[in-house]
């Protein structure tokens, strides 16, 4: 028992943030701008960031990878004049701990295409080190050689717009248990617009929204929450009933590696 309580010492003391296990729990209904999703467990998904403008206008989502670097999607148009807010979960509240980051570098795929919307990734660069603690630590990136499979579920995060036709944002972060498409079951719904560069997730009565861009999608591998999609695009009035398409990051994986590697 002595042990395990040093342990849990040295996870306090910052010792042992690892990838895709919070030290706040998520509390998942029906798991065992996300609309139809349910408010979060503050804290419980610390890898989420909210990409704003200096007026403090949230815009995208993205996920933190490590200490220096956010992943986000390319059609965002993030640019080093934007903000990365780590650790907020009540967007209305004064007194979160949050951190605030300036970015020192965007790179965009260099295969991102606006018309198709293929290989939508941008990596952020930020200025200086995030914190890590209870409420920000970074998410694990889906291997080159995972396989996320059809009917498995997933969990995307962020607070885009809960009802899309009166465009109502939340001030808590929102979080919903998605299935995984194959992208041949994505087809009979999106048809050739799906390429090997997505995966798909919904069609269940719920979905992401406008606002939860470059968001994450994770899924459990070994006990952690690993970053399996982007959140990309979807249907304009965020149908619960068609599939919401997520940039895949396994694809993508190679290019992420090397461009920190690189950086």
């Amino acid at each position: 028992m002595a042990f395990l309580w040093f342990l849990s010492c040295l996870a306090l003391l910052g010792g042992t943030y690892g990838c895709g296990v919070p030290s706040i729990q998520p509390v998942l209904s029906g798991y065992a701008r996300v609309v139809n999703g349910e408010n979060a467990v503050s804290g419980s998904w610390p890898w989420q960031v909210s990409l704003q403008e200096v007026t403090g206008f949230h815009f995208c989502g993205g996920s933190l990878i490590n200490s220096l670097w956010v992943v986000t999607a390319a059609h965002c148009g993030v640019t080093t004049s934007h903000r990365v807010i780590l650790g907020e979960y009540d967007r209305s509240s004064s007194v979160e701990a949050i951190q605030t980051k300036t970015i020192s570098r965007v790179f965009r795929h260099p295969s991102y295409s606006s018309f198709t919307i293929s290989n939508d990734i941008t990596l952020l660069k930020l200025t200086s080190a995030a914190t890590f603690n209870t409420r920000v630590s970074p998410v694990c990136i889906g291997a080159t050689a995972d396989v996320f499979n059809g009917g498995e579920r997933c969990v995307t995060t962020g607070w885009g717009y809960v009802n899309a036709a009166a465009q109502v944002t939340p001030s808590k972060l929102q979080q919903v248990a998605l299935p995984l498409l194959t992208n041949t079951n994505c087809q009979t719904y999106w048809g050739s617009k799906i390429t090997s560069t997505m995966i798909c997730a919904g069609a269940s009565g719920a979905s992401s929204c406008m606002g939860d861009s470059g968001g994450p999608l994770v899924c459990q591998r070994n006990g952690a929450w690993t970053l399996a999609g982007i959140v990309s695009w979807g249907s304009s009035s965020c149908s619960t009933s068609s599939p919401g398409v997520y940039a895949r990051v396994t694809v993508l994986r190679s290019w992420l590696d090397q461009t920190v590697a690189a950086n």
